[in-house]
């Protein structure tokens, strides 16, 4: 699988990577075992990019994580985690997390912290949760509300820990554009996690944000290509960014899949295929909470998409004219 480099790090990426939120029992449960199948699917496939973060699962995620990648050599991965919420224990553990999200105990709380301190005692935590010697990639995580500390304060920490060289690359993970785009300009970020921003149902990225970044030599990576779910089954019922779709871009989901089905290409490989036309994004991140999905993920990046069909959805108006496109023969092991 082709690895790139972020930015102007030695730290690669393979283009398709392994989101590990679904390890923390995003929305569901999962049991250990299907944990370490799902992880061990996406290395067998070529994955050796593999991101988590403290938020997902209370550190469950971390913690699947690491156990899945302790025995596998530890200069043949790439892993990163975030920061910016620090897990605290409970005096009252009862009830669950699935407020936000996670279907896990409420053993922990979350407290955001940008600040200098809250950026070394979560790397420091994630280290212990994963049993690994060091992470590759740091993410500022979520720092919509807490703008001026993140840069003011965790911004300037990650960069002296890059300096320090007790990590390899540094950047900034959110589900919007606009501050990740002052990242791009205003600091020296090597790469920002776009989620949701940059997919066939929203282009909202193409607009500043990754022309900037490929003219700045930010690599980004794209999360959220298939929009929570409407991307990968369009369907009534479907959810759009965690959210029932609106009924419009439910018609617009089924259109997409009409001329996909035209073409014989499965909607799943052009929404994950068509963020990697963009000369900034180095890789797209996908979840996977089993053996079959992160099998399936690999396979979608292995179809190979005709020309054809991007002109159609161009000429639609389903896809803006000026969002480059993936290269019909840019993989010559596409079948």
């Amino acid at each position: 699988m082709r690895t790139t480099a972020l930015g102007r790090t030695p730290v690669g990426v393979t283009e398709l990577s392994f989101g590990a939120a679904s390890l923390g029992n995003l929305m569901r449960e999962v049991d250990d075992d299907q944990a370490r199948a799902a992880v061990d699917a996406a290395w067998d496939s070529g994955v050796r990019y593999f991101d988590t973060a403290p938020h997902y699962g209370l550190g469950l995620s971390e913690r699947r994580l690491g156990a899945a990648l302790r025995d596998r050599p530890r200069d043949g991965f790439t892993v990163s985690t975030k920061v910016g919420r620090l897990l605290r224990p409970t005096s009252d553990p009862s009830g669950d997390d699935l407020a936000n999200g996670f279907a896990v105990p409420a053993t922990y709380r979350r407290a955001w912290d940008f600040s200098a301190y809250g950026v070394r005692s979560s790397i420091e935590d994630s280290l212990i949760r994963l049993g690994l010697d060091r992470v590759d990639i740091v993410y500022l995580h979520d720092p919509d509300e807490h703008e001026q500390q993140a840069f003011g304060s965790a911004y300037p920490e990650l960069e002296r820990m890059r300096g320090e060289g007790l990590v390899g690359a540094i950047g900034a993970g959110m589900n919007q554009t606009r501050m990740l785009h002052r990242f791009v300009c205003e600091t020296d970020v090597d790469v920002v996690l776009l989620a949701g921003r940059y997919s066939l149902l929203d282009q909202a990225g193409l607009t500043c944000l990754l022309p900037d970044a490929a003219r700045a030599g930010v690599s980004v990576v794209v999360g959220g290509v298939f929009n929570s779910g409407l991307l990968a089954d369009p369907k009534p019922g479907a959810t759009f960014d965690y959210a029932p779709a609106p009924e419009q871009l439910l018609h617009r989901a089924l259109r997409l899949k009409d001329v996909c089905v035209q073409h014989g290409v499965p909607l799943r490989a052009a929404a994950l295929q068509f963020p990697l036309g963009h000369p900034a994004v180095a890789s797209v991140l996908v979840g996977a909470r089993s053996a079959a999905e992160a099998a399936d993920a690999s396979s979608m990046m292995n179809v190979r998409i005709p020309g054809d069909l991007w002109a159609v959805l161009r000429a639609e108006g389903l896809l803006p004219w000026e969002a480059p496109l993936p290269a019909p023969t840019a993989n010559p092991f596409r079948r």
